[in-house]
């Protein structure tokens, strides 16, 4: 009953198959492979972009950092969500690559609103050269919060960066989870309102570590490559990355894992729901719940067998009675029978 992370699931047979097949015989290296040709013709066709251009790279921390160095400058700030993956997630990995700072905007329910973003930026570049300048905007979709922007809250967000003139970029590490919920196209859900790079991710959802940074403004690819490359994240094999996204995105497969895994959460949620000591927590809109309950029925379902984060404290020592904080995450391989059995489990 593991539901720690959708980083700790399995690699998907199809994407393991794609580097057996990708493993004979030889390719040219950093992304010379025509494998790699295929996705970036795949991933421009999909997000309905044919003048996007399209990079591998190994690690959603890579990812955003290198992307928003690229949008970036040093003396920059950019701003983010109060509990954005970039803040409290990647070791300041952001801060190291782009050499700016963040601004962190007050959120409810893991979502920044159009007012308190408006605001953050006007509270900005108002102290000439001693105080920061106002950089991009980087939004989470989905939130790590579970929760999701819809297309008329990404397009106000992204309008409110466009009018102080600033770029946007996408957190997509969950991106096909919300994307498949919301129902809509990823054009829609990206440069369509406003994106201008996206970390589009796979890791998370059945690949065995790939994502792909998508630029939407091509004035922006050369300065990324330089910086990929200066970063140490051009990958010499690089067809190892080309074969997992060219399965990843085949047949719709990305999308099909999506589905599970968020089909999974709302089993979880249901069945959450019905039981009077657990409070749910947020709306679970994609994979991840965040739920409370008391610690010791923490430490009985922890004892039993199940395997999730406890996010505020020892669920082993401390008032029985006290409200801790857990998180599930559902990921492509969660069965009913996994999940039918952690509620089973709850139920006592």
């Amino acid at each position: 009953m593991f539901f720690a992370s959708d980083n700790g699931g399995p690699t998907h047979p199809n994407v393991m198959e794609a580097l057996r097949v990708a493993n004979e015989g030889y390719a040219m290296a950093y992304g010379a492979d025509p494998i790699m040709e295929q996705v970036r013709d795949d991933i421009r066709r999909i997000f309905e972009a044919p003048a996007a251009a399209v990079y591998l790279i190994i690690n959603g921390t890579a990812a955003n950092s290198v992307l928003l160095a690229t949008m970036a400058q040093p003396w920059q700030t950019i701003f983010c969500s109060d509990c954005a993956h970039i803040h409290e997630d990647e070791c300041n990995a952001p801060e190291f690559y782009t050499q700016a700072k963040l601004t962190l905007v007050q959120t409810e329910n893991g979502k920044m609103s159009a007012d308190a973003l408006h605001a953050k930026i006007t509270a900005e570049e108002n102290r000439g050269v001693h105080g920061p300048q106002r950089g991009p905007l980087s939004l989470t979709q989905a939130t790590e919060k579970g929760t999701l922007y819809d297309v008329d809250e990404i397009n106000a967000l992204t309008a409110v960066a466009r009018g102080f003139g600033l770029k946007t970029h996408m957190d997509g590490a969950r991106f096909a989870n919300a994307l498949v919920a919301l129902d809509c196209a990823p054009a829609e859900m990206t440069w369509q309102a406003g994106i201008d790079t996206l970390s589009f991710g796979a890791t998370k959802n059945g690949a065995m570590g790939v994502e792909a940074c998508v630029i939407f403004d091509p004035d922006l690819a050369w300065e990324f490559e330089l910086r990929r490359k200066r970063g140490g994240h051009l990958l010499s094999k690089h067809r190892y990355l080309s074969a997992q996204m060219q399965a990843y995105l085949a047949d719709g497969l990305w999308l099909d894992m999506a589905r599970a895994a968020n089909a999974r959460c709302a089993q979880l949620a249901d069945g959450l729901s019905g039981h009077n000591a657990v409070h749910v927590l947020f709306d679970p809109q994609a994979n991840i719940i965040f739920f409370q309950m008391p610690r010791a029925e923490h430490q009985r379902m922890l004892s039993g067998g199940a395997v999730y984060y406890v996010m505020d404290g020892d669920a082993s020592e401390g008032d029985p009675d006290e409200m801790l904080t857990g998180r599930l995450v559902t990921d492509w391989s969660v069965t009913k029978d996994r999940v039918g059995g952690f509620l089973n489990l709850l139920r006592g």
